[in-house]
């Protein structure tokens, strides 16, 4: 038999705006914790001594370390739907545009929380399959489809789905790849541009392929 997955869910929402504050101070030590200290000595004391609250204070919201820890994966997949949306739904640019911004963003987000991102990738076994995160998953295709149906019109749909994959799947690789290392702010979007130049000289011979 399987162990038994710990529970991931909030104890209770807050309702007060002083528990409100308390539930994002313990998500902000909790980043804190992750980043100095790595998944490996990540506990719910360690959390509850950065936020300067008792321990009992952090149960009252998260029954363990698992509920902080999904919570955190939660508002990262809220944070990267909305960036999807807000930058590759912009009509104001044209796509190339909005495809080198979101490589930009991407990178620097990958380069600034690369310490969080790699614990939580390191107890993904916990929460992929959980609602929250497939829901997520399908918004954020969603948007990329139809982003990409606009980049590259015309094209068959076996040609879409395989550049949507080249693009993204190197994306995510080389980004983390990019991110395992400190990085100056200069550095980080030059490393983007080339990223986006590659991108959309690859979007514009498929382009004129068609042609």
């Amino acid at each position: 038999m399987p162990p038994r997955r710990p529970t991931i869910s909030q104890t209770r929402k807050p309702q007060q705006a002083r528990s409100t504050e308390l539930v994002a101070a313990i998500l902000e030590a909790a980043v804190q914790v992750l980043a100095r200290e790595g998944i490996k000595r990540f506990t719910m004391a360690r959390v509850a001594e950065r936020t300067g609250a008792s321990i009992g204070s952090l149960y009252q919201y998260f029954p363990n370390k698992a509920a902080i820890l999904f919570r955190l994966q939660s508002d990262e997949w809220r944070q990267t739907t909305d960036m999807l949306r807000t930058v590759l739904q912009d009509q104001g640019r044209s796509p190339s545009e909005r495809l080198r911004a979101l490589v930009r963003a991407f990178i620097r987000s990958e380069c600034e929380e690369a310490e969080v991102r790699v614990a939580l990738a390191s107890v993904a076994p916990l929460y992929r399959d959980a609602p929250e995160g497939q829901e997520a998953r399908a918004a954020g295709d969603q948007i990329i489809e139809a982003f990409m149906m606009e980049a590259l019109p015309g094209v068959s749909d076996a040609t879409r789905e395989a550049a949507t994959d080249l693009i993204m799947t190197t994306m995510a690789t080389l980004g983390k790849e990019f991110s395992e290392s400190p990085r100056m702010s200069a550095e980080i979007d030059a490393y983007a541009d080339a990223m986006a130049d590659m991108f959309c000289a690859y979007l514009e011979a498929l382009q004129r392929k068609r042609g």
